[in-house]
């Protein structure tokens, strides 16, 4: 028999406290209760709940990481792969239970480490894109322009058309969403051929 991975046990259960109560309401005492370990366990690994909290988002962004690199295809087209990695991306975020809860928070509460989760969970993706827009500009398949600046407009872009426009509107399909991307961005940034 395996031995019992206690700090994997507390991680997880951890991730199950903040996806379900949020990072205000999630308290050790809680996290013990659901690893059905004692709260001195948890101490044991971490010194706080914001360190524990930390952790989750370490292994969240991860697999953000992993997600964008599996989307992206080298023999593919940069626009290809964007909308492909920026779908996997945003549907992550929009279905993963604590990034669900975080921006609920966020929304509700005003919580500043739910705000600055979030914000670390944006910057890796901020920071991929603005990578694969270097590429893409090195390789001629953009114009000459700020690969920081691009990725900030293509996420707020992206979330305004999948999120904030279905708040007031019918949604737009991912079809939609592509031709009005092609529209403000790929238009503007594609290379002069």
């Amino acid at each position: 028999m395996a031995p019992i991975d206690r700090r994997q046990q507390v991680i997880h259960a951890a991730a199950q406290s903040f996806a379900m109560f949020g990072y205000k309401a999630t308290t050790m005492d809680q996290v013990a209760k659901i690893a059905n370990v004692g709260k001195g366990t948890i101490y044991t690994f971490f010194t706080n709940k914001e360190q524990l909290f930390d952790q989750i988002l370490v292994e969240v962004i991860q697999e953000m990481k992993n997600i964008a690199h599996r989307e992206v295809h080298q023999e593919s087209a940069f626009f290809d792969n964007l909308f492909r990695v920026l779908d996997a991306l945003l549907e992550f975020r929009r279905d993963h239970d604590l990034l669900v809860k975080l921006s609920q928070e966020l929304k509700d509460f005003g919580t500043l480490q739910a705000k600055e989760g979030l914000d670390k969970v944006e910057k890796v993706i901020s920071d991929f894109l603005a990578k694969e827009l270097e590429k893409a500009k090195d390789n001629g398949e953009i114009r000459d322009c700020d690969p920081q600046v691009v990725a900030f407009m293509m996420i707020r872009l992206y979330i305004a058309l999948t999120s904030d426009w279905s708040k007031q509107h019918q949604p737009l399909s991912k079809e939609e969403i592509k031709t009005y991307f092609r529209l403000f961005l790929m238009e503007g940034i594609a290379a002069v051929t």
